[in-house]
């Protein structure tokens, strides 16, 4: 009687350990079914946040890139087009640059024709003389108008005109009542195309003091006239 008391004794302690681990295990399972998953959600890391925030990066990447691109691509194609116009320009302009610096010499032709018969000589001229005159001096002057359509025109060379040394040839220095270092008298016409000088004038530079110079030499006159 004892022993079965004892072997119940026993086997009660190893029995009751087994109950105690199965109704642990029940209640975890309990605690975990019950569990709200949002909650439990909210403590797991997120698989999917960094790969989609890498991505959106990477995009707005590429995105700027092609913007820059385009924006390199429109300047270049601007900057293209502007060079091409000007070039379109200076061709159209100054194409007729040779032939229009071989039509000079006819232009002083003309020029000296009509000076080698001064104004005055020209009253005793015959009708025949006056209509000769009267037609160079025409074609002269739609030889002009013609160069002038073609952008071809004259440079100011007239006496008390500013020096300029890029359209002006200085080929002697006079003493003149013009301004010292301007035009005093004008050997030949110049021209320019478009900003280009074609043929620089031909000018003698004022050195001043003329007005003065002319007045001393009156002044010495006066002075050697006998007292009447």
């Amino acid at each position: 009687m004892s022993n079965d008391t004892a072997q119940d004794a026993d086997g009660k302690p190893e029995s009751g350990n087994h109950h105690a681990d199965t109704s642990g295990e029940a209640q975890l399972d309990e605690l975990l079914d019950g569990a709200d998953p949002e909650a439990a959600a909210e403590h797991e890391p997120s698989a999917t946040a960094d790969p989609h925030a890498a991505q959106m990066q990477a995009l707005e990447a590429e995105r700027d890139g092609l913007k820059d691109q385009l924006l390199r691509a429109l300047a270049e194609t601007e900057n293209v087009r502007k060079r091409a116009n000007r070039q379109i320009d200076d061709e159209r302009i100054y194409a007729v640059e040779r032939f229009a610096r071989d039509l000079l010499n006819v232009s002083d032709n003309l020029s000296r024709a009509l000076l080698a018969l001064p104004e005055d000589s020209r009253a005793g001229l015959s009708d025949a003389g006056k209509n000769l005159v009267a037609g160079v001096e025409l074609t002269e002057k739609e030889l002009h108008a013609v160069m002038s359509r073609h952008g071809v025109s004259p440079i100011d060379a007239a006496p008390g005109a500013s020096f300029d040394p890029n359209l002006h040839q200085a080929v002697s220095q006079i003493p003149s009542e013009h301004p010292a270092g301007s035009v005093a008298q004008t050997f030949q016409s110049g021209w320019k195309i478009g900003d280009r000088t074609l043929r620089a004038a031909m000018v003698a530079v004022s050195a001043g003091g003329g007005q003065a110079r002319a007045e001393a030499g009156s002044a010495e006159d006066s002075k050697e006239e006998p007292a009447s």
